[in-house]
């Protein structure tokens, strides 16, 4: 059995960049070996309806113990598509975030601004037949994270496909257009120039839903010259 096709290197972030400081610590620093995937690595798990309830993807609702999360609600929909355009179904998609005031529940998240009871940032679904996907969540907020002087995070959302088997295993960010610190941000710009703006969703006027929740779309392209970024 053939393994799974690798990530192209001119659209995909280095290893090592010297703006991201943490890569020069936890990437390689000899030439990598590629290991032949075996049938473990290519055969499962295998997705469907039944691995999500029915609250998995609505980050609103998966959190609550009280009341509402705070915060500016959003949809988030998107496909995700092979290097011919082709939907992929039945891929897991989870992601996770921030709260509205930059925050994650993790010990590790020091950051000094409010937890929230009825958000946990963490959501998935399952590719339908045609590939879509669809959250409702909150917007995240920005962050600082050390790396540099003033350092802040963009906002974002961390997205992790599964397909087919386990090395098919991808990881990326979603980033929202017109924010000013993505010019700013080493993890964004780590990604070759021309690929930077397949990582930024698009405002979605027609899935927007009046009087509850602004849309975002973010197309995922597994393969190709149009492939989304992913992370190492």
């Amino acid at each position: 059995m053939s393994g799974f096709s690798r990530l192209q290197p001119d659209v995909q972030p280095s290893l090592i960049d010297p703006g991201y400081k943490s890569t020069s610590l936890r990437g390689p620093k000899a030439l990598l070996i590629r290991i032949p995937h075996g049938l473990g690595e290519t055969s499962g798990p295998r997705f469907g309806a039944g691995w999500v309830g029915p609250q998995d993807a609505d980050l609103t609702q998966n959190g609550r113990c009280n009341g509402e999360p705070l915060g500016e609600r959003i949809i988030v929909t998107g496909r995700v598509l092979d290097e011919y355009g082709r939907p992929v179904r039945d891929t897991m998609v989870e992601v996770w975030q921030a709260n509205a005031a930059g925050r994650y529940i993790h010990k590790s998240d020091q950051h000094d601004a409010p937890l929230d009871p009825n958000f946990r940032g963490s959501g998935r679904c399952v590719t339908d037949g045609e590939g879509r996907y669809r959250f409702l969540t909150i917007k995240p907020g920005a962050y600082p994270w050390r790396n540099h002087p003033n350092a802040w995070r963009p906002n974002h959302i961390h997205f992790s496909l599964f397909g087919q088997g386990f090395a098919s295993r991808l990881v990326t960010q979603m980033y929202f257009p017109g924010d000013p610190l993505l010019q700013l941000d080493p993890i964004h710009n780590s990604v070759p120039v021309d690929a930077r703006e397949l990582l930024i969703a698009r405002f979605d006027i027609e899935a927007t839903e009046p009087e509850w929740a602004l849309a975002y779309q973010f197309d995922i392209v597994l393969r190709g010259p149009d492939a989304t970024p992913m992370e190492a």
